[in-house]
Formats: C-alpha cells, structure tokens, sequence
C-alpha cells in the first residue's frame, strides 16, 4: 500500500516525513517531487574495482545546464534533503524524465526506515540530454512498515549512506567484507 497524499501530509505533521525544502506543489495524489542538486561527479577511473575505493571528481552544474551522454556513469543529488523514520521510501524518475531518456537509479531506489540525508542519483541517459539544477528528476512514494523496527538506518553503526550531504556519494561497496 502507498501512502497517499492526505497521509503524505499527515505524517510531515508528525514529523515522520522530513522534506527539506519542502513545497506544497510538488506533492503528487501519492508521491513527492524531487529536483536535481546542483553537484554531479563521475568516476576518476574507466575500470571499478569493487573491493578499492572509486575515488569521484565533482563539479557543479552551470545556469546554462550540463549536457550528459550516454556510456557516461553520473552520480547526482537531489536538491532535497530527506527524513524517513516510519515508513520504507522509494525512488523512482517521473515519467517526463524517462520520456528524455534519463535514468536516475541503477538498482538503488529503495531507502531504509531512518534513512536522513540528500538521495544520490545513479544517472545514465540514452541519448545525450541537457539537465539542469533544480530540474524535476525524480518523485519520492513511501510504503508503511508492517511490524517494528529493530535498528533504524540511521541508528546502525555500519550504515554506509546515512546523512548524506547535498553532494553525490560513490559506492562504499569496498567497505563490505567479501
């Protein structure tokens, strides 16, 4: 079940929702907009090792916009920072992005209950496309828990992503034990 707009709203009150900033008009029947931030990155190296660190290069998208391509891996952030404390959230791209060949999640658009910070985007495109900060990329949708929860994200010592800044964040696979 997916929470609708009325509980969307109802849970921001309690403060089980956290959406900052927030703006009325981007609150969907039963999702929340998201907008791209104003960083992207790409990896520094053309071959990943998922046991090392996969050192990132930032650089911030001009007034004009940025013109992605595609067989380019982007690492983006959402404009809005996030708070989820009852509910599981989930990400997905609006369907205007989709219809531009934008791709904002490789495997990675559910969060955990707890999960506090700035969504980082796994960006890839079809064709090349120009973006633009504070573009609409993404729409937030957040299922109930059935049950208690142990541990929160946030709560977790070994939480990898937990209070992420307003910059993409690269994988933290390496610090698995594999």
């Amino acid at each position: 079940m997916i929470l609708s707009d009325q509980r969307i709203l109802e849970e921001i009150e309690k403060g089980t929702i956290k959406l900052d900033p927030y703006d009325r008009d981007c609150l969907g029947s039963n999702s929340y907009d998201v907008h791209l931030g104003k960083w992207l990155a790409t990896y520094k190296e053309h071959i990943l090792d998922a046991k090392k660190h996969n050192e990132i290069d930032y650089f911030e998208i001009p007034e004009d916009g940025f013109v992605l391509y595609p067989h380019i891996f982007y690492l983006g952030v959402t404009e809005e920072y996030t708070e989820t404390h009852a509910h599981v959230p989930f990400l997905e791209g609006k369907s205007s992005t989709g219809r531009l060949g934008i791709d904002i999640h490789a495997t990675a658009g559910k969060g955990d209950v707890g999960f506090c910070g700035h969504w980082t985007l796994e960006i890839s495109v079809k064709q090349p496309v120009k973006v633009y900060k504070g573009m609409p990329i993404g729409q937030l949708i957040y299922f109930p828990v059935e049950g208690d929860i142990e541990v929160k994200y946030n709560e977790k010592k070994n939480a990898k992503y937990s209070h992420q800044k307003n910059m993409p964040v690269e994988s933290m696979m390496w610090k698995n034990k594999f």
